[in-house]
């Protein structure tokens, strides 16, 4: 007996030794783990630095390489009030410049003269004060008419070029950029004014000559110094994401664990993209407190905004689909949370296919199809949302909660219909078989104990 027990606790002295063995030789394994580690986190890293510069690159390439969507960009400009009222306030004072004051009343025809009177006589005792309201409130109506519109829509369309020689220095293109200042010339609103003033009785506006006027788009000390980062930008504006994704995707498959690094770098590209979202805001405040003197800060507030609200609307996309990517692999995996979570959807599907079943629903053949080839089914649904995301012109944060509640649309249909090949819902649960019966207690005192000591039945003597 006690050599039996003897080689068996050999046998086991034997396997842990060899169990220390082997532990004792994974020390490479396991230096190659980490520098997997690191070249994946490296890798993961890189991407998630050069995500929100690819945001920015792709938006400075579509504002520069697009002059429609460019105007389409500013053209809302031409209704927003602070803008308004700064092209009306340099309207004025350019023809204020060119009015000679002395001979306005003399210069007037004499049956004109008792309605310029009139007119500037509403407007105050001061010839000048009262000629600069009479012009301002022409120039207040050319700024919010329709032609105003259009004059800006065609104004942006010439000045777009100007825009483009301004962030990448390019030497093409008719219009100059002076002092690192993008600048719309007003000289067709001029036009409009002068016009308007003849028919309202000033028909000494008449004399002054063509005019052109600049109203400031952008103005920034630092934009001769950007010149080689913005160009370098606009070439990288399709291959710069392109290469961000790149360094994400290899450093999650170098990963040893695939999904958790998927959720870190998911979250990484959303900590990118909200850090350039601070810093646009950060950078507002920056830009309008080192405006020149002449410049309405309200109306280069309105031109900043604009400007970069696509920029704003892609950083918020990017967010999004960060958030929904990280969510979608923690989901997947096999924390405690996620499986509850999981539970309970398929207990939803599940219970909701139950009672269709007990209302005579029936999928025919289209169940067990669904069943056979759910994974696939599953990955084509995936694919198909991931189509759908790229050939989207121009996504929005909510394009992509669109796409992920329709795909988990799709997933619960799936899911709802598919059958296994037992005509059972996919996914069901096997009925839990019945427990077995507790083992008969041992009788007391040995009795009705078998010859080798085991419990056999019990017989009346």
């Amino acid at each position: 007996m006690t050599t039996g027990g003897d080689d068996e606790l050999s046998v086991l002295r034997a396997r842990v030794a060899a169990l220390e063995a082997e532990a004792k030789a994974r020390p490479p394994a396991r230096a190659h783990h980490r520098v997997r580690s690191f070249f994946s986190a490296l890798l993961i890293v890189i991407g998630c630095v050069l995500a929100p510069l690819s945001l920015v690159a792709a938006w400075t390439a579509d504002l520069l390489g697009d002059t429609d969507r460019y105007v389409a960009t500013v053209a809302p400009l031409a209704s927003d009030a602070d803008v308004q009222a700064a092209v009306a306030t340099r309207v004025t004072n350019e023809v204020m410049s060119r009015i000679d004051l002395k001979d306005l009343l003399e210069g007037v025809a004499p049956e004109q003269r008792p309605v310029l009177e009139k007119a500037l006589g509403k407007l105050g005792d001061s010839l000048e004060g009262a000629v600069g309201s009479f012009v301002h409130d022409k120039a207040q109506d050319v700024v919010a008419s329709d032609q105003f519109e259009n004059i800006w829509k065609e104004a942006n369309r010439a000045v777009h070029t100007s825009l483009d020689r301004a962030l990448t220095g390019s030497d093409e293109g008719a219009v100059k950029i002076d002092q690192n200042t993008v600048t719309l010339d007003l000289g067709p609103v001029v036009d409009q004014v002068k016009q308007r003033l003849v028919d309202s009785g000033l028909t000494v506006a008449a004399k002054i000559p063509e005019v052109h006027t600049d109203f400031t788009l952008v103005q920034a000390d630092d934009i001769g110094k950007a010149k080689t980062g913005f160009a370098l930008l606009q070439k990288m504006g399709f291959w710069l994401p392109v290469i961000a994704v790149l360094f994400v995707a290899g450093g999650v498959l170098l990963a040893a664990h695939r999904r958790r690094s998927l959720v870190a770098a998911a979250l990484g590209v959303v900590a990118g993209a909200l850090v350039l979202g601070i810093g646009l805001t950060v950078f507002r405040t920056v830009y309008l407190n080192n405006l020149p003197d002449g410049v309405s800060p309200a109306a280069a507030g309105s031109v900043y905004d604009i400007l970069i609200r696509y920029l704003r609307t892609s950083v918020r996309m990017v967010a999004v689909l960060g958030v929904v990517v990280a969510l979608a692999a923690w989901l997947s995996g096999s924390g405690k949370y996620a499986l509850l979570v999981r539970g309970v959807w398929h207990s939803g599907v599940s219970g909701a296919r139950t009672s269709a079943d007990h209302a005579g629903f029936r999928t025919g053949p289209v169940g067990p199809f669904l069943g056979r080839y759910r994974t696939w089914i599953t990955w084509v649904l995936v694919a198909a949302a991931v189509l759908a995301y790229v050939l989207w012109s121009y996504p929005t944060g909510w394009v992509v909660v669109g796409l992920a509640l329709a795909l988990l649309f799709a997933f619960a249909v799936v899911e709802f219909l598919a059958e296994e090949p037992g005509g059972k819902p996919a996914g069901t649960a096997p009925p839990t078989p019945p427990a077995p019966p507790p083992p008969p207690a041992p009788p007391a005192d040995g009795a009705g104990a078998g010859p080798d000591g085991e419990g056999g039945p019990v017989t009346s003597s």
